[in-house]
């Protein structure tokens, strides 16, 4: 990451960490004593009330998109298990250290990238906070035991707000809330949004000198045969595209992931496409599309303009979907090099 400095924040951004943090912008009435010594603090999450008691010391990790928040704000060492898939190119040397020393439960998953885990094994850690919502395992199974739950905004089944990067900043103050660490997150935050507006930058000036604003889809193949997913308005992928000087040909739909048949794909023809999968070969995330009924005369696949990346680079908005953001616009946007004829 770049050298940080401080930045003036806008009022959508400030309104954004003010929806994620109950009284986050003034005297914090939800915050209190658990009688037994310990400060609760409630925020808000998904729409719904979570009160915990902070700072938590034995968190649980469900999903790999926290992982990023919690190394920024050097509170990885919190986590005492983890469980699903944590592929490597998602983190520095730094932060693989870390999360290697976090016992991993299972990996087990569903063809669709879902994991798979008991809500006896996950209360045999004893957590104090559980990150990531799984089928099977939701926020109200874990409050009957007195476990709460942090969920991503972008993948709350609703009241998760707008999917776009001023969520990420939020995210980043809610975490830095939840572990007694505001100044550092607020350092985080101001350098992810640097970072944002440096490619916004790049692709306005490259717009402006006559860069053609092409047209994206977002998919999530199955390799090996079946149904492809598409992300629509309701995604960060949206947003993301749009930053990188790109337009989503699904952004009117409304969801933010659904199924979509080789027709449909066809008849919008995107001239770009970004390929997310969960993890194995990228060749064969690559095949699961170009071998789809008339994929050979798409745009994107006649003129190579196909991207692959791993899933959390684009979903949900998180600080690797920043990452992401900077490859895709560093290889398919209007201010990427051409592509070779």
């Amino acid at each position: 990451m770049p050298a940080l400095r401080t930045t003036r924040r806008s009022p959508a951004a400030l309104a954004a960490a003010c929806a994620l943090l109950t009284a986050a912008c003034g005297a914090g009435p939800a915050d209190g004593a658990d009688g037994t010594g310990g400060e609760l603090l409630e925020v808000v999450n998904c729409g719904e009330q979570v009160r915990l008691t902070t700072p938590p010391e034995r968190v649980v990790l469900l999903k790999s998109a926290p992982v990023p928040y919690l190394h920024a704000l050097g509170v990885l060492d919190r986590a005492v298990a983890r469980a699903g898939l944590y592929p490597q190119e998602y983190y520095d040397a730094a932060a693989l250290r870390e999360l290697e020393a976090v016992p991993l439960l299972t990996d087990r998953t569903d063809t669709s990238g879902h994991l798979r885990i008991s809500r006896e094994v996950v209360l045999a850690q004893r957590p104090d906070l559980v990150l990531g919502e799984v089928d099977g395992l939701d926020r109200a199974s874990l409050a009957a035991s007195g476990v709460p739950l942090l969920e991503e905004p972008a993948l709350c089944p609703a009241g998760g707000g707008e999917p776009g990067f001023e969520s990420v900043y939020a995210q980043v103050e809610l975490y830095g809330r939840v572990f007694h660490r505001e100044e550092r997150a607020r350092e985080v935050a101001d350098g992810l949004r640097e970072r944002v507006e440096a490619v916004r930058e790049r692709t306005d000036a490259a717009l402006a000198a006559g860069a053609p604003r092409r047209t994206a889809a977002v998919l999530y193949p199955t390799v090996g045969g079946g149904v492809t997913y598409a992300y629509g308005a309701a995604s960060t992928a949206t947003p993301q595209l749009e930053a990188a000087g790109l337009t989503n040909v699904f952004a009117d739909v409304g969801e933010r992931v659904f199924e979509v048949t080789p027709e449909e794909l066809l008849a919008r023809d995107p001239q770009v496409l970004v390929l997310l999968h969960s993890d194995g070969d990228p060749a064969a995330v690559r095949s699961a599309v170009t071998a789809l009924p008339g994929a050979q005369a798409l745009s994107a696949v006649r003129d190579g303009e196909v991207l692959v990346q791993l899933f959390n680079f684009t979903e949900p908005a998180t600080p690797l979907a920043v990452e992401g953001l900077e490859r895709i616009a560093g290889a398919l946007g209007p201010a990427a090099p051409a592509a070779a004829p």
